[in-house]
């Protein structure tokens, strides 16, 4: 799941994903907000929704922002073992901290050149699908860590 309020940003991560030839669904909200719609299956539009296995979250959006998404997410017992990586411009150290006091478990800076950017996600999507991706029952399976499962 990809929560990005800037459709340049969300294009730039689905280019990223295809030339870094990693496999996944992307399912697109535009906040906070919305993701938590969408992970509660709340309106008529977000009753078939499927839990993500990854939640890639921009920091600075509009009506609920990044943190305080992170915040309600851990404190729902029910989406509180999703991980999540946060994708953010700022390389700051405290945004950066911030990000994993609140429970992110990774954190990619947003950079203007793409071809470190396609890299960046290259890995990430590398390091979630062979290691870190969660079975839908909320377990790993032993084909996802030792990476012979690849999970969408």
């Amino acid at each position: 799941m990809l929560v990005e309020d800037e459709p340049a940003d969300a294009h730039l991560l689905r280019v990223a994903l295809s030339e870094s030839q990693v496999e996944a669904e992307v399912e697109h909200v535009v906040d906070g907000r919305e993701a938590l719609e969408y992970l509660r299956r709340q309106g008529g539009r977000f009753l078939l929704a499927r839990r993500p296995d990854l939640i890639l979250l921009d920091l600075n959006m509009p009506r609920m922002d990044g943190r305080e998404f992170l915040a309600e997410l851990r404190g729902d017992q029910a989406l509180c073992s999703i991980p999540v990586v946060v994708l953010s411009t700022s390389a700051v150290d405290r945004d950066v901290l911030a990000a994993r006091r609140l429970g992110a478990a990774g954190y990619v800076v947003k950079t203007a050149d793409v071809g470190v950017f396609i890299e960046e996600i290259r890995r990430l999507g590398e390091y979630w699908s062979r290691v870190a991706f969660l079975a839908h029952n909320g377990e790993r399976t032993a084909e996802a860590v030792d990476g012979g499962e690849t999970r969408k």
